[in-house]
């Protein structure tokens, strides 16, 4: 029983006084599961949070080291009038059930291998690690939010295969997908990813959040646009690709890009050429950045909470994939952070069916240029980080919609 104590509100301010910005997020989850209604007070302090006070509620900020302020019901008045001027890019988003989250991802990874589930762990967000087994067997509906951990959905094992083909983990690795392949009745690894992003599409079509990083994004489109023609050389498959691959895709079936060409080569390490590539963007780590666009709160609730952090100049950061091009973009999808000097888009989101999916590009906020076999980023030194910002933002964004039943 959480009883209110001598003040009546605590407000999580999100903005540079802020100590902890992503154990903010965790902590106003671990709210939500209290059965206890949370306020999000967009583009007002950093995209603050705000609920009912309680000792416990207090007693958890301190432990986890987030900043915040006890309130009184006047001074809540007082905000909530400034938010809701006609004039003021504010809004109020009512949080009230926490997402129910999935990642899809291989179980033999490690929570440090993936930017979403490093910073999930961090602001202690619990989640599930499911993988092709349950997807296949439709358990994707007992969940709201489903990140694509970076898989390549097109059946050619991230294309390593020219750096690492003869390594004993690569060989062991593809062994383990054909079997899964055949176990569930496909004949290639490709046709078993196409399923795969199938399910995943019906998932979306279904009211289900989708969240999407580095190569997750261009793979998964790829998959879908490929559906019935033959993209994977004979070191992927066992047989020749189709040498008209490119000219049967589907770009009507595709989330958000259009129009792009397949890289056929089986060694390069591209899938094609919605991957923005270093020596086309001209940027170094030093200028690297993309910028938030700024969505009215009133009118474009989601993106403005898709783009709610303290900071509107964001660090680059590079992966597989590390940024999309512009012009291969599909018009009706929403751009949320672009870096104009490269023509570039880095963070998008569009909707599908009853649900919505989110593309974020590269690798780790934190890590410019992530290597294999490198350590695992440390987050107790990036408390405050903006990139990790934007993936939190998905996370809690499904708690301010009204669920929808899923199919």
């Amino acid at each position: 029983m959480y009883t209110p104590a001598f003040a009546n509100y605590i407000l999580v301010p999100m903005d540079h006084s802020q100590t902890n910005h992503l154990k903010a997020y965790g902590v106003t989850y671990w709210v939500l599961q209290k059965d206890v209604e949370a306020e999000w007070l967009l583009n007002f302090r950093g995209g603050s949070f705000l609920f009912k006070y309680a000792q416990d509620f207090e007693n958890e900020m301190i432990v986890r080291g987030v900043s915040y302020e006890v309130i009184s019901d006047a001074q809540v008045v007082g905000i909530k009038r400034e938010i809701e001027h006609p004039e003021s890019n504010m809004d109020i988003m009512r949080l009230d059930v926490p997402p129910k989250i999935a990642v899809y991802s291989p179980p033999s990874k490690m929570p440090w291998d993936d930017a979403v589930t490093l910073v999930l762990t961090y602001a202690e967000i619990p989640y599930d690690v499911i993988f092709d087994d349950e997807v296949i067997a439709d358990l994707l509906p007992k969940y709201d939010w489903l990140h694509l951990h970076h898989e390549d959905f097109t059946g050619q094992y991230g294309k390593f295969f020219r750096a690492y083909g003869r390594q004993k983990w690569y060989i062991d690795n593809q062994k383990k997908f054909e079997a899964s392949a055949h176990k569930h009745g496909f004949g290639k690894v490709s046709q078993l990813k196409l399923g795969v992003a199938k399910k995943i599409r019906d998932f979306c079509a279904g009211g289900g959040f989708l969240f999407a990083m580095c190569s997750a994004t261009d793979t998964y489109d790829i998959a879908l646009s490929a559906e019935g023609v033959d993209i994977c050389d004979f070191m992927y498959d066992g047989d020749p690709a189709d040498p008209n691959a490119q000219s049967k895709l589907d770009y009507s079936k595709t989330f958000a890009f259009k129009d792009f060409k397949l890289y056929m080569d089986p060694y390069k390490y591209e899938y094609s050429n919605i991957d923005n590539q270093y020596y086309e963007r001209g940027l170094t780590e030093s200028n690297d950045f993309f910028k938030l666009f700024a969505f009215s709160a009133k009118w474009d609730p989601i993106p403005t909470m898709l783009t709610q952090n303290h900071e509107q100049n964001i660090k680059g950061f590079m992966g597989q994939t590390t940024a999309f091009k512009k012009h291969l973009v599909k018009s009706d999808v929403i751009v949320l952070g672009e870096t104009s000097e490269a023509n570039e888009v880095r963070y998008i989101h569009g909707t599908f069916g009853k649900g919505t999916w989110t593309f974020y590009g590269g690798h780790d906020p934190e890590d410019y240029q992530h290597l294999v076999g490198e350590e695992p980023t440390d987050l107790n030194l990036h408390p405050n980080s903006p990139g990790y910002r934007l993936i939190l933002n998905n996370i809690l964004f499904p708690a301010a919609k009204k669920k929808k039943q899923k199919t």
